[in-house]
């Protein structure tokens, strides 16, 4: 089985990679078939992961994978939600993404640090046999945790600098990565798209 992984966000495809280790599939980044990612219109997580697979699998002809992810501050209505790649205006710009984002926070919560802010990643996997397929396999991840008041640790991208574990206290730029992808959203929607298994 040959699967496009329609992504090219390198922090994403990194742990896909680790995550799919063991599996025994072809998975081929979309950026290797000179495919390029569609525009992201959906309101949701599942529907921007299924409009990025089904245009993967309709330029490719494969099966194509995608995930759609985000985080997600109480704090802040849930926002920036399926957003938070261009949170700031350019899309996958982390530290301006988590400049707006602290201060967004301090603007309306001046003590926030002092006990954080609840916050979750969400994660939406799809997995489409080809571009018609009108029954994608979905899955879903949340990781809970909240939001520190400065960037910690070295690790991960996005939002992970300021995004605080709720088991550990560290944040998830700060985890080894095998402790990350046992927690993290998107390992969780992972195992449980295999656990339903790959149809």
């Amino acid at each position: 089985m040959r699967v496009v992984l329609a992504s090219g966000n390198r922090g994403k495809l990194r742990e896909f990679t680790e995550l799919l280790a063991s599996l025994g599939i072809g998975f081929v980044p979309q950026s290797q078939l000179g495919i390029e990612p569609p525009e992201e219109t959906g309101a949701t997580f599942a529907a921007n992961a299924i409009l990025k697979a089904r245009h993967a699998s309709s330029v490719s002809g494969l099966p194509a994978m995608a995930d759609d992810s985000g985080l997600e501050v109480d704090a802040l209505d849930g926002a920036p939600g399926v957003h938070s790649a261009r949170y700031a205006g350019g899309h996958g710009d982390d530290a301006a993404n988590i400049a707006k984002l602290l201060a967004e926070l301090r603007a309306r919560h001046a003590d926030f640090g002092l006990d954080g802010t609840r916050a979750r990643f969400r994660c939406a996997i799809a997995l489409l046999r080809s571009a018609d397929d009108p029954a994608p396999q979905l899955a879903h991840g949340a990781w809970e945790g909240y939001i520190a008041a400065a960037p910690r640790g070295s690790g991960g991208f996005g939002y992970d600098p300021v995004f605080v574990d709720l088991a550990s206290g560290l944040t998830a730029a700060e985890l080894p990565a095998e402790v990350k992808n046992a927690r993290s959203h998107r390992g969780q929607a992972l195992r449980a798209l295999l656990a339903a298994g790959l149809k």
